[in-house]
C-alpha cells in the first residue's frame, strides 16, 4: 500500500489528483495509525462519511511531543526532533522511509528553484548543526551534497570566508544561496553588511531566546538593507512535516503539489474558512507524511490569499515558543 502512495504523491498535477489521493491516504491513515483513529473516534466521526479534504479532521501537532504518532508497524530508521528551548518538551517525528523525506524536499526545491545541483548552496544555521536529530539539517546536508560546486557547505563558524564565497560566485555569475536561521542572518547582515546583491537569501525563521522578536516584515526590511538586495526568500517547514513551504518574497508562501494549507476558525477548530482573506489556525495536509499523519492543525496563524498563497503572521499565545518559528505580527 505504501509503495502504490509513494508512486502516486510526487506525481500529482492538479488539484483533482491531490484531492483524490488526500482522501485515500486519510481512509487509509484512519485504520493504521492508531493515535490518529482514537483521535478521529474521540470526534465521533466516522471515516466513510469523509467526501472532501475540507471535512478531513486534522491532528492537532502538539501529538508529536507526548505520543508516538505513526502509520503502520515499520521501524523508524530516524527520530527527528524540534530544536525547542530549555524546559519545553519537543515534538518528535518518527520517519520509517527517510528516501520519502528526500523525495519531497529534493522535489520541493526542483520545483521552486530548479535543479540544486546548478546552485551553490551554503548554510549559516549555528545551534541546528550541534544536534544530530534536525530535519532542517539533514535536509540541507542533502541539498549542499547535490551541488556540483566543492565551495557549498555550512558556515557556522566562519562569516568572513562565507561571505567571501558568496561574493566569488556572484562575480563568476553562479547561482548563490544562502539559507539561515533569523539571528544568524541578523548577526551576518549588520555586523558585516556585505553587498550579496544577486544572491538568493532564504531564511527560515528561528531567533531561538538570541534575539529581541520581530515581525517578518521587520526581519525582511532589516536584511535588505544589511544585504543590499531587494527580495529575502523564505522557508517554512517543521520538525513534524516531511514537505516545506517556500516564499520568493514579501513573506508569501507556497506549497508544493502534495501539500495544501487550509485556515481554521480560531474559536472553532473544527471549522475552515472558506474563503481567503481571513486570520485563522493553521491546517496543514502534507501527503509525505504518509508513515506518520498527514493531517495537522500546527500553532500558527496564517492567512490564505486569492492565489492559494498564505502568510504566516504569528503563534497562538496559548502555544509554547520554538526554535523554528518565533515571528510574530
Amino acid at each position: 500500500m505504501n509503495n502504490e502512495f509513494r508512486n502516486r504523491i510526487f506525481r500529482i498535477e492538479n488539484a483533482s489528483e491531490f484531492n483524490k489521493l488526500a482522501l485515500d491516504v486519510f481512509k487509509y491513515q484512519s485504520v493504521n495509525n492508531i493515535i490518529y483513529k482514537e483521535y478521529i473516534t474521540a470526534l465521533d466521526i466516522i471515516p466513510p462519511s469523509i467526501k472532501s479534504p475540507e471535512e478531513i479532521p486534522f491532528l492537532p501537532v502538539s501529538f508529536f511531543k507526548d505520543h508516538k504518532v505513526v502509520t503502520g508497524t515499520n521501524v523508524s530508521q530516524i527520530v527527528f526532533e524540534s530544536s525547542g528551548t530549555s524546559g519545553i518538551n519537543t515534538s518528535r517525528h518518527y520517519v520509517s522511509d527517510l528516501s520519502i523525506y528526500q523525495d519531497s524536499f529534493i522535489n520541493g526545491f526542483t520545483y521552486f528553484y530548479g535543479d540544486p545541483a546548478d546552485y551553490l548552496i551554503t548554510a549559516l544555521l549555528p545551534s541546528y548543526t550541534e544536534r544530530e536529530n534536525s530535519s532542517l539539517i539533514f535536509m540541507m546536508n542533502s541539498l549542499i551534497n547535490k551541488s556540483k560546486f566543492p565551495e557549498s557547505g555550512f558556515y557556522n563558524n566562519d562569516p568572513l570566508k562565507l561571505v567571501g564565497v558568496l561574493k566569488k560566485a556572484k562575480n563568476d555569475g553562479i547561482n548563490g544561496i544562502l539559507l539561515g536561521v533569523s539571528f544568524a542572518l541578523l548577526d551576518l547582515a549588520e555586523k558585516y553588511a556585505p553587498d550579496l546583491s544577486g544572491i538568493t537569501i532564504i531564511e527560515t525563521g528561528g531567533m531561538k531566546g538570541r534575539r529581541k522578536e520581530i515581525t517578518r516584515k521587520e526581519l525582511h526590511s532589516i536584511l535588505k538593507s544589511g544585504f543590499h538586495t531587494d527580495t529575502i526568500h523564505s522557508e517554512y517547514g517543521m520538525t513534524e512535516l516531511l514537505s516545506q513551504a517556500w516564499s520568493k518574497g514579501d513573506g508569501l508562501f507556497y506549497c508544493p503539489l502534495w501539500m495544501k494549507v487550509f485556515i481554521r476558525d480560531p474559536q472553532d477548530p473544527l471549522t475552515l474558512f472558506g474563503k481567503p482573506g481571513k486570520t485563522g489556525g493553521i491546517n496543514i495536509i502534507d501527503l509525505a507524511n504518509i508513515n506518520s499523519c498527514s493531517f495537522l492543525a500546527v500553532n500558527d496563524l496564517g492567512k490564505l490569499h486569492d492565489d492559494g498563497g498564505f502568510e504566516v503572521l504569528g503563534r497562538f499565545d496559548s502555544s509554547d515558543i520554538r526554535g523554528c518559528n518565533l515571528l510574530v505580527e
